[in-house]
């Protein structure tokens, strides 16, 4: 049976069902009701049998596996050149580690019975979904930008998804599609009144990658492989980009998750990397920006968020485990993407972000030369293209 939803802030519940709240009444984002986590220690990696992919953890997930490629387990490399470890996140079936939270979130879809989804991205969580879908037999809506990115829009369209380019920013994207979703809430044919939950009464489930909890139960997974891969241990810190944060916090999840477990003990540090003028999180920590001439980047298209959905949730994060993040220009990404193509690692430029801002953070002594420190690297660069 599907896991019910709640509000960790005011302890609303609502009952599964495809036409479940996509946010609670109060305005936060819903959680899952159970929160499972296996008991004994863990098969050491040797011993483990990973041909499930991300789903071998299924101990861990409040979803059942309905739609699946085996995608996970991404490879860990050593990077000496940056004194680092890169896990290589671009090796999944669309080119991105959105296809983490595309698994559950259409695994949890299917088990709602639901007939169609929707969903708003800049590009790649678009593509993954519209792909998982199609896995699934469902039809999907993808809202993106008006420029969005060649490769990524012919993803969606060849997945026999339906996009729907909506000019303006990308918050007009996100409202375009809210739209959609909610339609006219109630029998009466009214709009839902002030302080209701937003039921998706229009035509299609919210599966987004911003507030669908099932996503996030994809993500935690990259904490869960990152901990096997080194024995059951955990870095001393993690360098990834935000712009929603849906890697950042599924990260915090996953090894949070481990702690309560008892398989791991203690956090690594979560160190975030935006692009400049994009990078409200910073400006909430205080945190520093590397953007010489003050005018902002529009690099790293992937992270153009000024509103993240849980910006409160990634401060939190962020506080609890002794984390920081910073801003980077556009000199220092590009500088950062030209060192990673160099090194053999094609990726795009949101994903040179996080690997920027380990040089920023080594430069500052935030992370000491000895550090422990793996990073992720995104998104591929044929979605450049």
């Amino acid at each position: 049976m599907a896991s019910d939803l709640t509000c960790h802030d005011c302890g609303a519940v609502y009952e599964a069902g495809p036409d479940e709240p996509w946010r609670c009444a109060c305005g936060r984002a819903l959680e899952f009701t159970e929160r499972p986590h296996p008991q004994g220690d863990p098969l050491p990696l040797h011993s483990l049998d990973t041909s499930e992919g991300l789903w071998t953890f299924f101990e861990f997930l409040p979803i059942e596996k309905h739609v699946t490629f085996y995608e996970g387990f991404t490879p860990m490399v050593d990077a000496p050149d940056w004194d680092a470890q890169f896990k290589l996140e671009y090796v999944f079936p669309t080119g991105s580690f959105k296809d983490r939270g595309a698994t559950t979130t259409l695994s949890r879809a299917v088990e709602l019975g639901v007939e169609k989804v929707i969903e708003d991205s800049s590009g790649n969580a678009g593509a993954s979904i519209a792909t998982y879908a199609a896995r699934a037999g469902l039809d999907a809506d993808i809202y993106v930008p008006a420029d969005v990115k060649q490769s990524k829009l012919m993803t969606i369209q060849r997945a026999d998804a339906r996009p729907v380019r909506v000019d303006g920013t990308r918050g007009d994207v996100t409202a375009a599609c809210l739209e959609a979703v909610e339609g006219d809430d109630g029998d009466d044919g009214e709009p839902a009144a002030e302080g209701d939950a937003p039921f998706q009464t229009g035509t299609g489930w919210y599966a987004s990658h911003a507030w669908n909890p099932a996503f996030y139960a994809g993500t935690m997974t990259f904490a869960f492989e990152v901990a096997a891969q080194q024995g059951w241990t955990v870095p001393d810190a993690v360098v990834l980009p935000i712009g929603h944060g849906t890697l950042f916090l599924g990260a915090y999840r996953g090894f949070s998750l481990l702690n309560e477990a008892g398989i791991v003990d203690g956090m690594p540090r979560l160190l975030g990397a935006q692009a400049a003028g994009y990078a409200p999180i910073v400006a909430a920590v205080g945190g520093e920006t590397t953007d010489e001439e003050g005018e902002g980047t529009s690099i790293a298209d992937g992270i153009k968020i000024t509103e993240p959905a849980r910006g409160t949730e990634i401060l939190d994060a962020i506080e609890e485990t002794d984390g920081d993040a910073i801003a980077l220009g556009g000199d220092p990404i590009e500088t950062a993407l030209d060192r990673l193509h160099r090194n053999g690692f094609y990726v795009e430029p949101t994903c040179a972000v996080a690997a920027a801002a380990l040089d920023q953070y080594r430069e500052t002594g935030v992370l000491d030369a000895d550090d422990d420190v793996v990073v992720p690297l995104t998104g591929s660069g044929l979605k450049t293209l």
